[in-house]
């Protein structure tokens, strides 16, 4: 009888661990996004989620609404729990040395997540969009809104936006469009007005709809009280819809004053429907449900030894190394092909665009 007792709780054990037993085996997997104030972050955290709980992995999904204390905390916490790996969508690429320092002392493995993680040798790898291509997207897209819309207009009166200096990506941004824009101003086809151009003046802390909006307002009164703006190269939608209120404000597209045309990346519902009023001329979408595939796969590859899935392995220096990097490709959407891009995708449906 003992040695049938012990037979069956042998089997017992074996079909837990066949079972829903294996799958908690796997671990827990860290995610650190830096807030919830823009809807991508709150998308990117939840397609994570989902992926790797379908894989049978726990997560510990945090978002730190931009407050960097804050999210060195919880990845310490992460840490201190023995997450497996740690997936950081960095407020400030440059904060986070000695916890990935104390995260590799205690063999986690760490991707940095859209946004590169700088002046450290413990971030494994990167994955992310092609972020240069991002800023050229958004340049072309620029250009071509300003023949379409202002076609007798001779030089453009544009102004330039950039993001959050912190973030690793803005850069990128602007020196994508930057490439596609400079030719044009050296050669006389576009007036920055404000002569304000590099990223040192042009930036915007943390991303903020608000600041974007106050540097529009100053502009234009500093700026444009006999000329007219023709377009604004911003970088992200949370700053498109500032900057539009701005102008609105002002008379901008209303009566004979044309709406300028203005940029936009991550495809927000409040800048696609923009989009449909006539009033964003673009956006860029990157597609998170994308990137949270090429992470998990990263992990799973990662934790089993694997092969893990990398398509650039020169472009991204953080200053100690370079971090072998999946790039993803962003998609321009305009009032043309939104609702195939986004709608017929899944991305959103049609109801939250009316």
């Amino acid at each position: 009888m003992k040695v049938l007792h012990l037979a069956s709780a042998l089997a017992i054990g074996i079909s837990m661990l066949a079972g829903p037993g294996q799958a908690a085996d796997k671990g827990t997997i860290g995610i650190a996004m830096p807030t919830k104030s823009s809807a991508r972050w709150i998308a990117d955290g939840n397609n994570m989620v989902k992926l790797f709980q379908a894989q049978g992995y726990k997560t510990d999904l945090q978002y730190a609404e931009d407050d960097i204390p804050n999210q060195l905390n919880q990845i310490e916490n992460m840490i201190t729990k023995g997450d497996k790996v740690l997936v950081i969508a960095a407020i400030d690429g440059t904060t986070l040395s000695n916890a990935l320092a104390n995260a590799a002392a205690s063999g986690i493995k760490v991707i940095a997540y859209d946004r590169l993680i700088r002046d450290s040798a413990n971030v494994d790898y990167y994955a992310t969009f092609d972020n240069f291509k991002v800023g050229v997207i958004q340049a072309n897209s620029l250009v071509n809104g300003l023949k379409q819309r202002f076609p007798g207009v001779h030089p453009w009166n544009v102004e330039l936006f950039g993001g959050s200096p912190d973030d690793n990506n803005s850069g990128f941004f602007y020196n994508g469009a930057m490439s596609v824009l400079q030719p044009m101003i050296d050669k006389g086809d576009i007036k920055i007005v404000s002569g304000q151009m590099g990223m040192d003046k042009v930036g915007t802390l943390r991303w903020d709809g608000a600041v974007a909006q106050a540097r529009m307002d100053n502009l234009l009164s500093a700026y444009y009280t006999t000329a007219h703006v023709n377009g604004v190269l911003s970088p992200y939608d949370g700053l498109s819809i500032g900057i539009l209120s701005s102008l609105k404000g002002v008379g901008y597209g209303s009566g004979d004053l044309k709406m300028p045309v203005v940029t936009g990346q991550d495809a927000e519902i409040p800048s696609i429907k923009s989009i449909e009023a006539g009033e964003q001329y673009s956006t860029v979408f990157k597609d998170t449900r994308e990137l949270a595939k090429v992470t998990v796969e990263m992990v799973n590859a990662m934790l089993s030894g694997g092969t893990v899935p990398v398509n650039d392995t020169k472009t991204y220096n953080n200053g100690v190394k370079v971090v072998p990097s999946y790039l993803l490709t962003p998609v321009l959407v305009d009032k043309t092909n939104y609702s195939k891009v986004l709608v017929d995708s899944g991305y959103y449906k049609a109801d939250q665009l009316k």
